[in-house]
């Protein structure tokens, strides 16, 4: 099964498909609905989305430039996330993800950004370090 990564305009990623989030403390929380990450880096109650890419002017207007794609391979179960310790989302299994403007890549295994800084989002450059993206909790 193939799931869907949707990147909202100037807001979050949504997954309306079963996934597994690993948390960086290990644990793990399983989603069977809808579930939208934060990809703004200002999100009080990341890795989910909390609505405040609109305070913070997260703008992004959600375009898929991939030169990495590839064909995805049949995989059961949900999509798996591992949530990096201020640093990125690590996608594993089969995924589509879909720009707000129709552009799409697929991947087996993708790094998304999650601080609002990257220069290639929705991918993940290492913007994290440089910009100091840390996440209470996660220190």
């Amino acid at each position: 099964m193939t799931t869907t990564i949707r990147l909202r305009p100037n807001g979050p990623l949504y997954i309306d498909q079963p996934l597994i989030l690993e948390l960086p403390d290990g644990s793990r929380i399983e989603r069977t609905g809808d579930t939208a990450l934060c990809r703004c880096g200002h999100s009080r109650t990341a890795p989910f989305c909390d609505g405040s890419h609109r305070a913070a002017g997260f703008a992004d207007g959600g375009h898929v430039e991939d030169d990495k794609a590839e064909p995805p391979t049949e995989a059961g179960g949900p999509l798996e996330i591992r949530v990096r310790r201020n640093a990125m989302l690590v996608v594993r299994g089969p995924v589509e993800i879909v720009g707000a403007d129709g552009s799409r890549s697929s991947r087996n295994k993708a790094a998304l950004c999650r601080c609002g800084h990257s220069g290639n989002r929705p991918f993940c450059d290492a913007s994290h370090r440089r910009c100091g993206f840390a996440i209470d909790g996660e220190d």
